[in-house]
């Protein structure tokens, strides 16, 4: 009887070590892979057992949670949907998250360890914390000016401070409602496929995730460029260029859509914005020296985050003249988002600083406790105060005597620059329509914002498309509502 007894004393503890043995191998050594199988949807089930942080614009939420009363609890809502949707991004059960959604998941979420007053207790007892909020510096009025400016068109908006590089506006159309990929099920995949497989691609961010040629409105760069490396020293001194101009090496003959560009000033050719006159100052000013003008506007820049993700605009470093010409215009490999051309004028206006953009103001829990504020960046110089200085009056001219007079505001002082840029095989697309702006009120000091509009119509005539009369009023609009 005790033989029996010790045997099955050593066989329950051998079946005891089996299992200590098993659960440490599933514990330590299979516990990460069990954690990311699909099939377990413990993470999934504590994620959304809480409700969702709010991302907020001037102190008040635009997004919210809604019991489901399912397995996934709660789901996100939002208010205004489409018209914060370039801002917030989306939170989906079934597809993620992007934008600020995704940049700021774990304050959003609660997964965030700053949240927990002890994170190694919550860790022990695995509770998931409520999220916290995010603060943007999204401003509603400058919202909802360059929503409605850009209307049905096609294109983007983004707007800045230059003092502080705080971003006003983000507005990108066509738009979508991001709370029809909140939940789960059939109507989440189905809006999921029809707004995935729409050609004009609603769920694009123009603002800050496209770039485009930027054209003429480069031609703040190639100036500064030019007035910083000396090739321009009096910008009311004839630049003893040609019409047309020989692109050096090749047959090809570039030309204007103006009849005064032969032997320009700097000013006027800025004003009626001559090709000629500034493709010869690319040339002038050397390869090396534009890709480091264009470098220090934020060009090349890569990893730029506002906290979201921004595409990187691109000034070719290896070509020969005459792409370096074209590039000097804004064309050949020359791309740009919105949001860099904002802070290329921003730049100018803030007498040559440029402050790197931003988004968020600061991070809270759901007490509205601060948990951490936006670094105050270093500004940047992009270029010297008295080329600042210089392009700020050239801006100024070419709305009160050019072709950005449709950006005018009476009580302020307004800067701009129009752009047509051509694309596509042998520049028979419709041309993007470009305004760069800023605004400065007549009784302060400081400018007040700084305005990038890029309209890309497919539905509109040719002939009609330009920067000043397309894409000017909707600057115009955004200044205004800054400006109050």
């Amino acid at each position: 009887m005790i033989r029996c007894t010790r045997h099955a004393a050593a066989f329950c503890l051998l079946l005891i070590v089996a299992l200590l043995v098993n659960a440490t191998r599933v514990q330590v050594f299979l516990g990460g892979r069990y954690a990311t199988d699909p099939a377990n949807r413990r993470a999934e089930i504590a994620r959304y057992e809480k409700p969702r942080g709010a991302v907020l614009v001037a102190g008040r939420p635009v997004t919210g949670s809604r019991d489901s009363g399912g397995r996934l609890r709660y789901e996100r809502t939002y208010t205004d949907g489409p018209l914060y949707a370039p801002v917030t991004g989306y939170s989906s059960q079934t597809y993620g998250t992007s934008l600020i959604e995704r940049a700021a998941d774990g304050i959003l979420s609660g997964a965030d360890e700053r949240l927990a007053a002890f994170p190694w207790w919550d860790g022990l007892n695995r509770t998931r914390r409520r999220g916290g909020d995010i603060a943007t510096t999204i401003q509603p009025a400058i919202q909802r000016a360059a929503f409605k400016g850009l209307g049905r068109k096609k294109g983007a908006v983004a707007a800045v401070e230059p003092r502080t590089g705080r971003i006003l506006a983000l507005a990108s159309t066509p738009s979508y409602d991001p709370g029809e990929l909140s939940g789960n099920g059939r109507a989440v995949e189905a809006a999921w496929r029809r707004l995935n497989g729409a050609a004009h691609r609603p769920m694009l961010n123009r603002a800050i995730r496209e770039t485009y040629p930027p054209g003429s409105v480069f031609k703040v760069v190639t100036a500064a460029a030019a007035l910083d490396g000396g090739a321009v020293s009096d910008i009311e001194a004839p630049t003893d260029s040609p019409d047309p101009y020989p692109l050096p090496g090749t047959d090809t003959w570039l030309g204007n859509e103006s009849d005064d560009c032969e032997d320009a000033t700097l000013t006027d050719a800025f004003r009626v914005s001559c090709n000629t006159v500034f493709a010869r100052l690319g040339v002038a000013v050397g390869q090396p020296a534009m890709a480091a003008a264009a470098r220090r506007f934020g060009f090349n820049e890569p990893g730029l985050r506002i906290p979201s993700s921004v595409a990187t605009s691109t000034f070719d470093t290896r070509m020969d003249t005459a792409q370096l010409a074209l590039s000097a215009i804004g064309q050949y490999n020359t791309t740009a988002t919105p949001l860099q051309m904002a802070t290329v004028a921003a730049a100018v206006a803030n007498d040559g600083e440029r402050m790197p953009p931003h988004l968020v103001d600061k991070v809270t829990d759901a007490s509205g406790s601060t948990l951490a504020t936006w670094p105050r960046a270093t500004p940047r110089r992009a270029m010297s105060p008295a080329a600042a200085q210089e392009l700020q009056r050239m801006m100024v001219d070419v709305v009160e005597h050019g072709s950005g007079r449709h950006a005018a505001i009476d009580g302020a002082t307004v800067g701009g620059k129009t752009g047509t840029a051509q694309h596509g095989k042998h520049n028979e697309g419709v041309p993007y329509a470009w305004f760069i702006s800023w605004a400065k009120a007549d009784n302060s000091g400081d400018p007040a914002v700084a305005v990038a509009v890029v309209v890309e119509d497919a539905a509109a005539d040719r002939a009609e498309i330009s920067g000043g009369g397309s894409a000017a009023p909707i600057a115009r609009a955004v200044m205004r509502a800054a400006l109050r």
